[in-house]
Formats: structure tokens, C-alpha cells, sequence
């Protein structure tokens, strides 16, 4: 899979950014300082950047930055979900370009990285030069309910699982019970807790499950940060209107946009980035017919590096 993707690079700078006086944020900078500025936005919430995440970007062309959103990876607090709105990671991403003087920037995301790339782009369409979206969600009630229930329909002895760390008699809203636990300050209660939904999670991503991207989803550092803050952003409703980032995209349709969605996602169904490429017809939609979820499989993966690069050549998509 490695080898599908540019070579490792290290970052040439890096920082702390405290954003305000509960959250400070870690950020780094790759490739051409002179280069055209891509921004990463990962997943979750609460996902976190990889050096992988890295290595889709030509670093003799893109000046490539990376952060970790508010309670994720290596920003501090770890898990951390107060102040922590979609509204308050629009403004980090601005106080951010505006601390390494980036006038405008291609925006780069998969799943939550996608919602937020959204949410990003139709309040700040003046900062985008163009969007490369992967496995798209728009997180309206349909699909966070699809996320907690729906996984069942594909994964029946996963969701089993997953349901049976909860009593039944607070099993008909899943969400809610978890969000209890979660939210509760105690290690004791919210690591089972964030564990089981992170566990949850990482069994559905790829198209063929991976035991080793299970058990990293198991660690303590990646389900506290993941499992807290997707049952954050999804009791919430991303804290945004319902559909709204759909509704909005006319700010944004006269950027230039590819949207690479697996065929056998269920995580975030395909249905969502066809409604969105329905809603935005001049994007590109492609639908990789041997992928799951995971930005690392190789059709989808494959098709990010395409990407990347068709900006390079030509500033569009096909």
C-alpha cells in the first residue's frame, strides 16, 4: 500500500498553537515552502494525523499542512470535548492560515475530514483553491443514525457487540447511552466505553477487516479521542442545521472538486457523496468499486494520488 504513495518526508517546521485557554493544537508544515498549500483535515473527530497522511501530496510542488483538530492526536487536551464545535474548528483552520500567511489553500479530507472541509469551504470560500473530498458525510440525522444501527444491517455480530456493552433496557437509543458513559469525566467509566465504539468502528473500515488497524483503534490514546468526540459531533448533530452543508454548497460550487467515495463503504454509504455530487454537478464523482471506507486501500488511495496530481497538472479534476 506504502508504495502507492510518495516517499516519507519529514515536516521542516512544526508548532504548538494554543487556541484558546483549554485547547492547544499541534500543527506541522511538509514539502515546498514555496510550494502551492494543501490543508489536511483528518477524520473521527478525534482521528488525528499519521505521517502517511503526508505522503499524498508531491512535496517538490505542495506545500503540505497537517494539524490535529481540538482533542486529537497530538494536540492537547487529549479527548477533550468542551469547546469543541465545528464552529471552533472553522475558526482554528483560519487563525491557522493566517499564523503561516497562506492566502489561499486546496483543501484535502476523507469521512470527518470531509464534513469539516465542507463546513470549512462554504464559510470561508475565499480561502479555497479547490477540494479533494473522500467518503463523504454530510452528518444529517440519517446517516449518524445509519453509524449507530444502520453498521448492523453488514456487520450483524460486530453491532452485536458493540450493543452488548450496553444494558438493555438503555439499548433502543444507543447514541444516548453511550454518550452518558463517554462524557463522564471518569477514566474508569468512559475508557470501556470509548474503547467498545472505537473497536466498533475500526472493524467496518476496510472492505476486508484488518486486525492490526483494530487493535490500534483499541489503544487507549485513539478510542479516547475517537470514541469521545464522534459521539460529541454526532449527539450534536455536527452543530450544524440538518443538511446543511448540503443546502450551502452553492458557495462553493464554483471551486473545483473531486469526490472519491468506496463503493462498499458502510461507515458513510455511498448514497451521501452521490447526493452531494447531485447537489454540486460540476465536481467529479469517482466510485472506487473495491473499497470499503479506509483512504489506504489501493483503489482509493490510487485515486487521492490521481487526484493530487491532476491539481498539479492542471489546477482541476477529471
Amino acid at each position: 500500500m506504502s508504495d502507492l504513495l510518495f516517499p516519507e518526508i519529514q515536516p521542516h517546521r512544526s508548532g504548538r498553537l494554543a487556541v484558546d485557554d483549554v485547547h492547544t493544537l499541534y500543527w506541522e508544515e511538509c514539502g515546498n515552502p514555496d510550494g502551492v498549500p494543501v490543508l489536511f483535515l483528518h477524520g473521527g473527530p478525534g482521528g488525528g494525523t499519521s505521517p502517511m497522511h503526508r505522503r499524498f501530496f508531491d512535496p517538490a510542488y505542495y506545500r503540505i499542512v497537517l494539524f490535529d483538530q481540538r482533542g486529537a492526536g497530538q494536540s492537547t487536551p487529549l479527548g477533550e470535548y468542551r469547546n469543541n464545535t465545528t464552529t471552533h474548528l472553522i475558526a482554528d483552520i483560519e487563525v491557522l492560515r493566517q499564523m503561516l500567511d497562506v492566502e489561499q489553500w486546496l483543501v484535502f479530507g476523507g469521512s470527518w475530514g470531509s464534513t469539516l472541509s465542507l463546513a470549512y469551504g462554504e464559510a470561508h470560500p475565499e480561502a479555497c483553491l479547490g477540494f479533494i473530498l473522500r467518503g463523504i458525510f454530510l452528518c444529517t440525522k440519517a446517516e449518524v443514525d445509519w453509524f449507530v444501527n444502520g453498521i448492523g444491517h453488514f456487520y450483524p455480530e460486530v453491532h452485536a457487540e458493540f450493543a452488548a456493552q450496553i444494558p438493555a433496557s438503555e439499548r433502543d437509543n444507543l447514541l444516548e447511552a453511550y454518550s452518558q458513559r463517554l462524557f463522564n469525566d471518569d477514566p474508569a467509566v468512559y475508557l470501556p466505553a470509548a474503547r467498545s465504539w472505537s473497536r466498533y468502528e475500526g472493524s467496518c473500515l476496510f472492505l476486508e477487516p484488518q486486525s492490526s488497524t483494530i487493535a490500534q483503534f483499541e489503544t487507549d490514546a485513539v478510542c479516547t479521542s475517537l470514541g469521545r468526540l464522534e459521539a460529541h459531533y454526532m449527539y450534536h448533530a455536527g452543530f450544524m442545521a440538518e443538511d446543511q452543508l448540503v443546502q450551502q454548497v452553492g458557495k462553493i460550487r464554483h471551486l473545483p472538486a473531486v469526490i472519491i467515495q468506496g463503493r462498499y463503504d458502510v461507515i458513510c454509504p455511498p448514497k451521501s457523496a452521490y447526493r452531494l455530487h447531485q447537489a454540486w454537478p460540476e465536481s467529479t464523482l469517482h466510485i472506487i468499486p473495491d473499497a470499503g471506507h479506509a483512504a489506504m486501500e489501493p483503489g482509493t488511495a490510487t485515486a487521492l494520488m490521481k487526484a493530487t496530481e491532476e491539481f498539479k497538472l492542471q489546477g482541476k479534476f477529471s
